[in-house]
């Protein structure tokens, strides 16, 4: 025991030693943060929009949720799989990463007249920061109002207190939102409760039968499972409804 912890303490003290000897050796940067009295308004306005890059950056996996497609699709994807009844197949991460994947596929016609409308024409300093910002929205906004439902804008204006709009152009975009936001929720579980009815078909009729047949104590699940899952590969349900899915948005 004594020996085994004296080799212990002098592994140990080696690795310190190479440790510190590799400490020396190795050049590392220096980082260093100043702050300091501007000199001109140009120097306090590229401080400010570098902040608000800053907190963009912060909130965009929210950004990320309310304005694209991403809300409706990992919804359905996720009642799919409690529909089928597996709890942990597909993961959550290949749920998560199909659905940011059919957002990018459902989103990229509107990104490109995004680049097309703003972003080329800010390259060619033809625009200002603010008059891309202004212009890129556009193709957005225009995406948020086919999939946005008017009752929901209708709660959204008499929630917000605001005067109707007469046009859609003059509905405020943090209006917009939260209206497109609850659209998307809405049509999710609608397509969530339609592809729940096979499958508690399934479990309605599986556990008939086993009650007829006096088996209580088999659960019915572990009979109804295989022939959910026959029923869903038979029917090419992935197919139906990421086509469902991508449908809904052209």
């Amino acid at each position: 025991m004594g020996k085994t912890l004296v080799v212990a303490v002098a592994a140990a003290g080696l690795i310190l030693v190479a440790t510190a000897a590799g400490a020396q050796t190795v050049a590392l940067p220096k980082l260093t943060l100043e702050a300091a009295e501007a000199r001109s308004p140009q120097e306090v306005s590229t401080a400010v929009q570098v902040l608000i890059a800053l907190t963009v950056l912060s909130v965009a996996p929210a950004i990320l949720l309310m304005v694209t497609s991403f809300t409706r699709i990992v919804i359905v994807l996720s009642l799919l799989r409690q529909a089928i009844g597996i709890q942990q197949l597909p993961p959550n991460q290949v749920i998560i990463g199909l659905s940011l994947f059919l957002t990018i596929f459902v989103m990229a016609p509107v990104g490109q007249e995004m680049h097309r409308v703003a972003v080329e024409p800010y390259l060619d300093k033809k625009l200002s920061q603010t008059e891309a910002f202004t212009r890129a929205l556009d193709p957005l906004r225009a995406f948020m109002l086919r999939q946005t439902r008017q009752s929901d804008l209708a709660l959204m204006i008499q929630l917000g207190r605001i005067p109707q709009p007469r046009t859609p152009t003059d509905l405020p975009t943090h209006v917009l939102v939260p209206a497109y936001a609850l659209s998307e929720v809405k049509t999710a579980f609608q397509m969530g409760f339609v592809l729940f009815l096979p499958f508690l078909v399934i479990d309605m009729v599986v556990a008939s039968v086993l009650m007829s047949m006096g088996m209580l104590m088999l659960p019915p699940v572990m009979i109804s499972l295989p022939f959910k899952l026959l029923l869903f590969v038979l029917a090419d349900g992935w197919n139906l409804v990421i086509r469902a899915l991508v449908a809904g948005y052209r």
